[in-house]
């Protein structure tokens, strides 16, 4: 069974929805004081960690199933809906227990497929198949995986079902905490129209600066809402600090944002998509005529013994033609990932006229 029959992941939910609150329950006054100025800024759903995965032992891993309880007095005193993470069968039996009105599932816990499907199995043994979940990507960028995630609980009979993109962890220093790679949702989406995807911009940026960039372009990009880290004194968090923003500047942020028309006409828009059809086969044409150059620069190694792969012309041409990007106005990492993308498989070509008897 693949993703069918979906149903919306809150009724009467507003569009986009949104999702805000600490990264973490650290206090009682701490996460009650800041679902107040949530509500008060008209969110409706509170997140909050209550047991946190770190990455090292030592660190602060959430108060654990006690915080269950401010959630559910945050709930009663200002009518929010409350969403906290679950990775166990332990934690998802003590969520559902405290009322907890969505659970999600981290990256780390998405990558493995023996803790999916414990969470699978225990939410249709406990009988709550009307729960949202939502599932956040793998901490890799393997779409079969997160796909796989979202089955096992589609499996189980869930309908209420969401993913979360929050970007995928890279080696090295980056802009962003984790690369968003825009073409694995994207693709998620194409394979499954009817399914929500919310991004989180907190875990993608890393950095408080970066929220609203992100969150207007997950919403350019048609995503259906947002998953936001908001926090009373973000300064003295437990966990994230650099990424959380307070409940006033969420409110900032939220005002900023321009929600497009997914039902505006595209009538006006057919003139410039015939263009870019008429482009993208000039492209394929000059594709294809640079392969059979390398083709033929192919059998010329063969017949004079050569190696296939020559470093010091792939740099030089790596360098050449990022730079001329740039002065185009093109961004160089695109460049980069599209030069990549030709020159493997001029490779492959030239390796296939080298191997041919």
């Amino acid at each position: 069974m693949s993703l069918t029959n979906l149903l919306p992941i809150i009724d009467n939910s507003t569009n986009p929805i949104i999702i805000a609150g600490p990264c973490s329950a650290e206090s009682e006054d701490q996460l009650l004081t800041t679902a107040a100025d949530l509500a008060a800024n008209g969110i409706k759903i509170l997140r909050a960690g209550i047991w946190k995965p770190r990455t090292k032992p030592g660190g602060f891993e959430g108060v654990g199933k006690v915080g269950l309880s401010w959630m559910a007095k945050a709930k009663e005193l200002y009518g929010l809906k409350t969403a906290t993470e679950v990775a166990t069968r332990q934690h998802t039996i003590d969520a559902v227990e405290a009322g907890i009105d969505i659970l999600w599932i981290g990256a780390r816990t998405s990558a493995n497929p023996f803790a999916m499907q414990e969470i699978a199995d225990t939410l249709a043994e406990l009988k709550v198949l009307d729960i949202p979940v939502l599932v956040k990507n793998p901490v890799n960028p393997d779409l079969e995986l997160w796909i796989g995630a979202l089955e096992r609980i589609h499996n189980a009979g869930l309908r209420h079902l969401g993913a979360i993109h929050r970007g995928f962890s890279a080696y090295g220093k980056h802009l962003y905490r984790n690369l968003p790679q825009w073409h694995i949702p994207i693709e998620l989406r194409r394979r499954f129209p009817t399914l929500p995807i919310i991004c989180d911009p907190s875990h993608i940026g890393g950095k408080r600066e970066l929220v609203s960039p992100l969150s207007q372009q997950a919403l350019d990009m048609g995503f259906h809402g947002l998953i936001i880290e908001s926090h009373c004194d973000p300064d003295c968090a437990l966990s994230d600090k650099g990424q959380q923003v307070t409940p006033d500047v969420l409110n900032y942020i939220l005002s900023q944002l321009v929600i497009r028309d997914p039902q505006g006409s595209t009538e006006g828009l057919s003139q410039l998509r015939h263009q870019i059809d008429e482009l993208d086969t000039e492209l394929v044409e000059l594709l294809a005529k640079r392969m059979r150059v390398s083709r033929e620069i192919g059998q010329y190694k063969k017949e004079h013994r050569m190696p296939v792969l020559q470093m010091g012309r792939h740099d030089e041409i790596m360098q050449t033609r990022v730079n001329a990007a740039k002065e185009l106005g093109m961004d160089g990492d695109f460049m980069k990932t599209v030069l990549q993308a030709i020159h493997e498989e001029s490779v492959r070509q030239q390796i296939e006229i080298l191997n041919k008897r």
